[in-house]
């Protein structure tokens, strides 16, 4: 397994999509998992939320190097150091987790799995991805929590709708959630940064570094609310009146894990 060997951001990155589109597969698309395959499941689960973490870090790295701002230089270098600090003690973690036993376990798992997948049907993935944004469809103004359930939820409807044959009607489909996706995800992107931002360096009132990043959060939401209002998508149409929401004095001390 490459993530084993180096953990690097492109690793790390595959790593999470593939195990993504795997368990879509597996948990979404088959009529029924057997124990190898709900043990498979657990297993990459662990993986992927601890390779999660290190993504996460990552993005905000990205982000935070993209940041032209004359804002307190000093500062945004201090938080970039604490960020690769981050990702270095995330690294040890998910080391011990990627033991040698586990890395056999898994290939030994897959294997059995995929023997397994050729004699059984699986749903129509077009209807389950359809089914995963219904489902996520929520009325009345959007906020932080609904969009980054409707993120999720974008993000497993293309992973199911890639299992479907190639036609035009699926295309469309994957590129609409693909638009999507992009602007869901850069949005989040910037508010897990702007959160970060504000734990280590304080609220608005006492860092201009971090008003500034609110600033951006706050147009990449209304980017995200547009994105989402105009998806082809019936099923994902929402109301564009969402609210934008106003900088908290505070940043939450929770933070939304990526998928």
């Amino acid at each position: 397994m490459r993530l084993a060997e180096d953990p690097n951001r492109e690793a790390v990155h595959d790593f999470r999509t593939t195990s993504r589109r795997l368990e879509t597969l597996l948990d979404l698309l088959l009529p029924a998992r057997d124990r190898n395959q709900q043990k498979l499941l657990k297993l990459l689960s662990r993986i992927r939320r601890r390779a999660g973490r290190i993504r996460d870090i990552d993005v905000q790295l990205a982000a935070l190097r993209s940041f032209k701002v004359p804002q307190e230089p000093r500062r945004k270098t201090q938080l970039m150091h604490r960020l690769i600090d981050f990702r270095v003690q995330h690294e040890q973690k998910l080391a011990k987790l990627l033991k040698k036993k586990a890395l056999i376990e898994g290939k030994r798992r897959i294997l059995r799995a995929s023997q397994s997948l050729h004699a059984r049907s699986t749903r129509d993935p077009l209807v389950v991805a359809n089914e995963i944004l219904r489902a996520t469809s929520t009325a009345g103004p959007l906020d932080d929590e609904i969009l980054h359930r409707y993120r999720i939820a974008v993000k497993r409807a293309r992973y199911a709708a890639e299992y479907a044959p190639r036609s035009a009607e699926r295309d469309r489909f994957i590129a609409g959630l693909k638009q999507l996706q992009d602007a869901l995800g850069s949005w989040h992107d910037w508010m897990t940064l702007t959160r970060t931002a504000s734990r280590q360096l304080g609220d608005i009132a006492q860092s201009s570094l971090v008003a500034a990043l609110h600033n951006v959060t706050r147009v990449k939401f209304r980017h995200a609310v547009a994105a989402l209002s105009g998806s082809p998508s019936d099923s994902a149409a929402v109301s564009p009146s969402a609210n934008t929401p106003k900088p908290a004095r505070r940043s939450s001390a929770s933070q939304s894990q990526a998928a």
